[in-house]
């Protein structure tokens, strides 16, 4: 009976060596990283050193094959200390999710084993008018021979620079019955003539993770370098985010459970009318608050993960679900921890600051609350 509702051993262990990893190699840069707003560079090496920055890949193509619990943990670890380089892993298995759903043979090869490796994939689907409105995207590719041709720009794309591939969905049926089915997705190398990356935006969070536009000026590819086939770039990119939101959702989580972390040390430290501030009741009882809801989100996260992993038919929903309630909790967290450091939490000497701006975007991308609240909806009304 005790095996009845637990995470297996071999989770539990790779939990306590990526948290032991993150607080020796990540954790003691990721100030400095927020500070510059410059790449952790330092939590890419010890990522890839250590095989965790994208474990998601299968094992015959390089990776450890792990399950997407695992990869959830991994991103969750990282996000503790540091949530810019919680978005190595994250944006990895963004970035070539589309290309495991739905990749030839040859592409699979092509892409999975140099993420493997160390190279970094990037996720090209919104555009400045095309957000939550994906079907209205403008970035158009043509096919011209034995090479695809690419024109148009791509925003809000993370780990742009840095990353070596990038999978990119354009219209190439501009006359299709419906939007939807005029898009397909590419594979595009950052060395792909006509590719280039734009500056950096100047963001509230996140500062280590750099996000860009990039651009696509007669941008030739291989014909081969298609995702599946013409017309199903947008079926491929909406199940790729139900894979991929409960990952949002870890990476919530992590920043959450760091705020409460810091905040418990800091109010058994913090002394006030000649006792610790942890003796208060008021303060015991929103720390209570916050951890609960953050076990509640633990919950929900890796039950989301495992229903992407075994193809469940509700896991657009959990993921929807997951993705939206751990992000709100996480701003919920932060908020708290900052008013529990008092006049302290709202400086930058102190980690609960950079979190609280950190969490902020895990409510926005792979889709907005709101959005997932409709997401939700949707399937509700339909079942």
């Amino acid at each position: 009976m005790s095996e009845l509702y637990r995470l297996p051993d071999e989770h539990e262990e790779l939990r306590a060596t990526i948290r032991s990893l993150a607080e020796k190699e990540i954790a003691p840069h990721a100030a400095d990283v927020d500070e510059n707003a410059r790449f952790p560079y330092e939590a890419l090496a010890a990522l890839n050193t250590a095989g965790f920055n994208a474990i998601h890949v299968p094992e015959d193509l390089g990776g450890q094959g792990a399950d997407a619990v695992a990869a959830c943990i991994v991103i969750e670890e990282v996000a503790r200390v540091d949530a810019s380089a919680s978005l190595i892993p994250a944006v990895n298995k963004l970035g070539t999710q589309p290309i495991l759903l739905a990749g030839s043979d040859e592409v699979k090869k092509l892409v999975l084993p140099d993420i493997a490796d160390g190279a970094m994939a990037s996720y090209g689907l919104s555009e400045r008018e095309a957000g939550s409105d994906t079907a209205s995207m403008r970035t158009r590719a043509v096919l011209d021979g034995d090479l695809w041709v690419l024109n148009g720009t791509k925003a809000w794309i993370t780990n742009a620079g840095e990353s070596k591939w990038y999978t990119v969905m354009a219209v190439t049926d501009p006359n299709a019955a419906r939007k939807a089915q005029g898009i397909s997705a590419f594979v595009v190398h950052r060395d792909d003539p006509g590719f280039s990356v734009g500056p950096k935006e100047r963001k509230l969070g996140i500062k280590g993770s750099p996000t860009c536009e990039i651009y696509f000026e007669n941008c030739t590819i291989p014909a081969d370098r298609i995702i599946g086939e013409p017309g199903t770039g947008l079926k491929t990119a909406l199940a790729t985010l139900d894979h991929t939101r409960p990952t949002i959702g870890a990476q919530a989580l992590g920043i959450a459970q760091g705020a409460l972390d810091a905040s418990i040390a800091y109010v058994k430290d913090r002394q006030q009318f000649g006792k610790a501030v942890a003796e208060f009741q008021g303060v015991q009882f929103m720390l209570a608050d916050m951890a609960m809801k953050i076990e509640a989100a633990r919950h929900l996260v890796y039950a989301a993960a495992a229903a992407t992993e075994r193809g469940d038919a509700r896991k657009g929903f959990v993921s929807s679900a997951a993705k939206t309630y751990a992000s709100d909790v996480a701003m919920q967290v932060t908020i708290d921890a900052v008013q529990l450091f008092g006049g302290a939490g709202y400086t930058r000497d102190f980690t609960v600051e950079r979190m609280m701006r950190d969490a902020k975007i895990t409510q926005i991308y792979e889709g907005t609350n709101q959005i997932q609240r409709m997401v939700m909806a949707r399937q509700l009304l339909k079942a």
